[in-house]
C-alpha cells in the first residue's frame, strides 16, 4: 500500500511535476522510501501495514516521512557534497567536500524511524533492558 503519491510531494513542494516523466520518478521514489520502511519495520519484528492500522503509526506519519525523503532528493540529488569558492582579487580557492558515497538522500534519518517505530523497540540495543 502506497501511503504517499507524487501528487503530495507536489503540494509540499508548491508546484506541480513537471513532466509525467517526473511525476513517475517521484512515484519510484516514494516507493523505494517504502521498501526502506518496510524494511526497517521486519527488522524491529514488525510488520508496517499491521503497525499503521493499530494507529502506530498512523499514515499520515508515513507519509510524512516518505514525502519528506523525496524532496530531500529533489532539492539535493548530491545529498552529503558541498562546494565552497572563496574569490580574492584575481584568484580563487575551491574547497569540496564529498559525502559518504553511500549516502543516499532517500535513506531515513534516524529521527525520522524514531517517529514511525512503535515505542516499545526504538532504543533496543546490546545493551538495553526493557521491563516485561
Amino acid at each position: 500500500m502506497a501511503y504517499a503519491t507524487a501528487a503530495d510531494v507536489a503540494v509540499e513542494l508548491g508546484r506541480p511535476a513537471s513532466s509525467a516523466g517526473e511525476g513517475d520518478q517521484w512515484d519510484a521514489w516514494i516507493a523505494r522510501v517504502e521498501r526502506s520502511i518496510v524494511r526497517a519495520f521486519r527488522r524491529a519484528g514488525y510488520t508496517l501495514d499491521a503497525q499503521v492500522a493499530l494507529g502506530e503509526p498512523t499514515a499520515d506519519d508515513v507519509q510524512d516521512v516518505e514525502v519528506a525523503a523525496v524532496i530531500r532528493k529533489i532539492q539535493n540529488p548530491t545529498w552529503g557534497e558541498s562546494s565552497y569558492t572563496k574569490s580574492l582579487d584575481d584568484g580563487s580557492i575551491t574547497r569540496r567536500r564529498d559525502g559518504n558515497a553511500d549516502t543516499d538522500p532517500l535513506s531515513l534519518l534516524d529521527g525520522e524511524l524514531a517517529a514511525l517505530l512503535p515505542a516499545g523497540r526504538k532504543s533496543v540495543s546490546a545493551f538495553s533492558v526493557m521491563p516485561s
